[in-house]
């Protein structure tokens, strides 16, 4: 039996109509992922439209509407595992007015599928969503070369698709692609390989999925551990008992470690780490761990602790990229609540200095004046307290934030942090 090898969570993306969610749905069903009655109730939908076969792109589109209009609206998530890997699915949707929705659905993950219809080539979409990828630094990028049975299973097309996309990529920073051609609605290169493309040597969508690495940013990276809880039982078994529970979001914790806490600044000495209840000698992320200092020092909720030869600035002037979410419109002076990790503080927008046009690649254009729904640009911040903030370059998850409206708590926007402002 094979030896299953980490979890890979991955996202899907694409032109309207260029086989997302039928993609996933091969995936499911022929890894023999789907249960019995969910196909059934699947094969029941497609024959009541008259479809001669089940339509797998139903398996993830969920929503009425989506059913109905045959398209993808929200980000569907899906849970699946072959012998060798677990996988965390997101299915983004296609269009334009979603592209909120493809960078919640990707910002966690480690791959993304783009997915080119073989008929229309690289299209605006496909360069907006390859230029998302790039914004999120997402590791892997794979090219889905969809439809290829509606152009003969040709060679030349492919071919010429790969090398545009790669390009293209190339401009935005991409370190690697993994072109694939596939037929998602035949399972062409799916799961199986294809008997109509042997002119293609490469991996099936699945096996890339199976053997791309996982997890390798996240465990080199600098340790970080947002403290989400203090524990104190002052109980007769534990008198003096004080630990920092939370999980960590990079790098390898160790005992003996010397430590700083941020904001303050203080120093400390790693002298115990329980896990599960049980004292061990290392943990790494993203583990959920109790650390315990050799110092009785002021902690709480929302601090950050990192090796003192490694630990971030901290910082109240902040240059980020964000992507705005809501359909409130942010501006210069807005106030908003600036969530990092664990910590919330109060801060307000100071300058706009560009929006970014997506279907040119990264060009900017300056001086916006607002951000709107879907906007994706360069925004300045004031914090009310110091932040200790990774670039977002170094570690996506401490170099990331969420913006939210005081009023009633509803995110605002996803922050990129470029880090600090030398004022």
């Amino acid at each position: 039996m094979a030896t299953t090898i980490g979890t890979l969570r991955l996202a899907t993306a694409g032109s309207v109509d260029d086989g997302k969610s039928t993609l996933v749905g091969r995936l499911l069903h022929d890894s023999k992922s789907v249960l019995t009655d969910q196909l059934e109730a699947v094969e029941r939908a497609s024959a009541n439209r008259g479809q001669d076969g089940p339509d797998l792109a139903l398996l993830t589109d969920g929503l009425r509407a989506e059913r109905e209009q045959g398209i993808t609206i929200d980000v569907a998530y899906r849970y699946f595992a072959t012998p060798r890997r677990r996988f965390i699915l997101a299915d983004t949707p296609g269009h334009v007015q979603y592209t909120r929705n493809m960078v919640t659905g990707a910002s966690t993950a480690e791959l993304t599928v783009i997915l080119v219809d073989a008929r229309n080539g690289v299209v605006e979409q496909t360069r907006r969503h390859a230029a998302i990828a790039a914004l999120l630094r997402v590791p892997h990028v794979v090219l889905a070369v969809n439809k290829m049975d509606l152009v003969d299973y040709r060679e030349p097309v492919f071919a010429t698709i790969a090398e545009e996309f790669t390009a293209c990529a190339s401009e935005l920073g991409i370190p690697e692609i993994t072109a694939i051609p596939i037929s998602a609605l035949a399972g062409d290169n799916v799961v199986e390989p294809s008997a109509h493309m042997d002119w293609y040597g490469g991996p099936t969508v699945l096996e890339h999925l199976e053997t791309v690495p996982v997890g390798t940013a996240v465990a080199s990276a600098a340790a970080r551990f947002p403290v989400q809880y203090v524990i104190r039982p002052q109980s007769a078994e534990h008198p003096d008992y004080r630990g920092y529970a939370g999980q960590i979001a990079s790098g390898v914790l160790r005992v003996g470690d010397p430590v700083t806490v941020l904001p303050s600044g203080l120093t400390s000495t790693i002298t115990g780490i329980d896990a599960l209840g049980t004292p061990v000698e290392e943990a790494w992320a993203p583990q959920s761990v109790t650390v315990l200092l050799a110092d009785d020092i002021d902690i709480s909720r929302g601090d950050l602790i990192a090796p003192s030869a490694q630990a971030p600035a901290t910082t109240q002037d902040v240059r980020a990229t964000v992507c705005h979410l809501n359909e409130l419109p942010l501006h210069v002076s807005s106030r908003v609540l600036l969530k990092h990790g664990t910590r919330t503080v109060k801060a307000v927008v100071r300058e706009l200095p560009h929006r970014i046009d997506l279907s040119q690649g990264l060009a900017h254009d300056t001086d916006p004046g607002e951000f709107a729904v879907n906007d994706i640009g360069s925004m300045v911040l004031h914090t009310a307290e110091p932040l200790p903030l990774d670039a977002y370059a170094d570690s996506r998850l401490t170099g990331s934030f969420l913006l939210i409206s005081p009023a009633d708590g509803a995110v605002l926007a996803a922050g990129m942090c470029a880090g600090a402002i030398d004022r």
